[in-house]
């Protein structure tokens, strides 16, 4: 495959919707399979795992801060997840760059489960997609956050949050995201270490000064902190776009899947509940999955889900004419893409087949 529209896992790993209730900067999708998958946890029969994980649980009331004007709420037994990244470099963060005050989601993952949970969906939403975003209140101040025309995708996060980022990916798609997960820096690397690590084969040397990731060809086991680098990623690599760094994420997300099945992570309580303290201390959750009993719930119907099953897409865009720093929604091919999720369909070939994603190169690098 040339280009990025699907990622058919070139990285090599090793080894009820609506049923009520039911690092840098680019790892962000891993969330959705080791931050809630692991929590199943809960089920292994370590009582005190319980009051553990629930106290490392944050939590954002998304349905209370967004109100009844929100698309309709479908009960089909699909689900639809966000998943965002946030790049905060306060505190534990400040070894990834210099605190700028503000966190931006400059990665997104709209996570599409079917309704027999046997396949998914995730489409990635460029951080330089100019948008409209819509008034939100603030998740920090409280405060009206007018609409913006032509906004950058990422800065829904920025002004208003969590509630803000779900709002315009609302407003984009039509669809209501069922769930919100969000996961930082320092969660992404220790999730990867308490894997083991996660194997890749590259075809070529990687060398990024900016993600400190210096690879020579050949099948390497990352760690937490090269993972990181590999995953942000982008000058070195390709046409050294940020849609070429987003072939990269996509393809170790299946392997990390891949990776968290080898282990035997939910046949080895030890490993399960490491895994999930450390996951559940580095994510946030929309309020209706903020317990290790609901987690439990959704983890267990995301157990069948292999890394073959997922297809992963970027939304379909081209270059702005007024500025090649910037893309734009391919409005026809988009209407595909999100026809497809809310029919509870596969993503058709044809919506991505003239998108710009398709010529970040990327893919050809690591296999």
């Amino acid at each position: 495959m040339s280009g990025q529209s699907r990622s058919t896992g070139r990285i090599r790993g090793t080894g009820s919707r609506r049923r009520k209730p039911s690092t840098g900067r680019r790892m962000k999708t891993a969330a959705l399979w080791t931050a809630a998958a692991v929590v199943v946890a809960g089920g292994s029969g370590l009582g005190y795992a319980y009051v553990t994980l629930n106290g490392n649980l944050k939590a954002v009331d998304i349905n209370a801060a967004l109100g009844t004007e929100r698309p309709d709420d479908v009960d089909n037994g699909s689900q639809d997840v966000l998943v965002l990244g946030s790049d905060s470099r306060s505190g534990a963060h400040s070894a990834y760059g210099v605190d700028e005050g503000a966190a931006r989601s400059d990665t997104a993952m709209i996570v599409h489960v079917d309704k027999g949970h046997t396949s998914a969906s995730v489409v990635s939403v460029p951080r330089d997609t100019l948008v409209d975003r819509p008034a939100c209140t603030s998740d920090t101040t409280g405060e009206q956050v007018g609409a913006e025309r032509r906004a950058m995708f990422n800065t829904a996060y920025e002004v208003g949050g969590p509630a803000c980022a779900v709002k315009t990916v609302e407003a984009m798609s039509g669809i209501r995201m069922d769930h919100y997960v969000e996961v930082d820096f320092t969660g992404f690397t220790k999730v990867v270490d308490e894997l083991g690590g996660v194997e890749i084969t590259t075809e070529q040397a990687i060398d990024d000064p900016k993600s400190h990731l210096h690879l020579k060809p050949g099948t390497h086991t990352l760690g937490g902190e090269q993972s990181l680098g590999l995953v942000r990623t982008r000058k070195s690599v390709g046409d050294g776009s940020d849609l070429g760094r987003i072939q990269l994420q996509q393809a170790f997300v299946k392997a990390l899947m891949d990776q968290a099945k080898s282990v035997g992570v939910f046949s080895n309580p030890k490993t399960l509940f490491g895994l999930a303290d450390t996951a559940t201390k580095s994510v946030t959750t929309d309020s209706e999955l903020a317990s290790v009993k609901k987690l439990t719930a959704f983890a267990n119907g995301l157990k069948g889900l292999g890394s073959s099953g997922v297809d992963m897409v970027t939304l379909p865009v081209e270059y702005d004419p007024a500025d090649p720093n910037r893309v734009l929604p391919q409005e026809e091919a988009g209407r595909e893409v999100w026809a497809a999720l809310k029919q509870d369909k596969p993503i058709p070939a044809s919506a991505t087949a003239k998108s710009a994603g398709d010529k970040g190169e990327a893919g050809e690098v690591v296999r």
